[in-house]
Formats: structure tokens, C-alpha cells, sequence
């Protein structure tokens, strides 16, 4: 089950049953596995995005990344991953679909960073 025991316990104290306590755990394990779907379709066979990462020598505003893939997998309500760029690559650790346009994306090591992703700069 995707809760931890404290949730449970809370979720039972709100007058849940076992089973409804199982569906709505059931249902957070679907969701994620949508938004994984639907984050590696955003990024599709790769190209070039923007994002609101903030990166030591670069520009002010939106940077430009050449992506190559996002490779996504999920575990009941994680989503982790690795987002693949031309000449390096970053861990990812939840990610979620703003928009049709805009991905949010928690980077690991070396980023350690919500980052905002999008196919044109306006769109950030």
C-alpha cells in the first residue's frame, strides 16, 4: 500500500475502511504512472526545451537544453527516473504535468531543484 502507517491510521480515524483506505492507494500508483506517461510523451524522442533551472554560468531567464529523453519508472506513488541530455544527465525524483505545455520536474544530484520545463521560452 502506498500509505505509510501514520496515514493509514489517520485515514482509518476518518471513518475509512481497509478497502477504501486500498482503492484510494490503488488510485495515487495510477496517477503517478500518468504522469510518467505523460511527462516522457512531453519530451517525446528529445529536442530542444527550456527550463527555469537556475545553472552557475548561464543566462538570466530561460536556458536552452538539447534534450535526448526522459526514462521514467514508477513504484506504487514514486516516480523517479533520468532525464538524458546531450552531454550529461540528472537523476529525477517526482515530476508532475502543469500544463500541455509545462512539466515540473524535482532533479537529484547536482541539481537538487524543482525545474520548470517547456518547448519555448514563452511558455515558462
Amino acid at each position: 500500500m502506498h500509505f505509510d502507517q501514520r496515514t493509514q491510521q489517520a485515514l482509518r480515524e476518518a471513518g475509512l475502511e481497509t478497502d477504501a483506505i486500498r482503492a484510494a492507494s490503488d488510485r495515487v500508483a495510477e496517477l503517478v504512472r500518468e504522469d510518467a506517461a505523460a511527462i516522457e510523451s512531453f519530451f517525446g524522442d528529445g529536442g530542444t526545451f527550456y527550463s527555469d533551472m537556475e545553472t552557475a554560468h548561464g543566462p538570466d531567464g530561460p536556458t536552452e537544453h538539447d534534450v535526448v529523453r526522459a526514462d521514467l519508472y514508477t513504484h506504487g506513488g514514486d516516480l523517479r527516473g533520468y532525464l538524458s541530455f546531450d552531454s550529461w544527465g540528472v537523476p529525477v525524483e517526482d515530476g508532475r504535468v502543469l500544463s500541455a505545455d509545462v512539466v515540473e520536474l524535482t532533479l537529484g544530484p547536482t541539481v537538487h531543484d524543482r525545474v520548470r520545463f517547456a518547448p519555448t521560452a514563452e511558455e515558462l
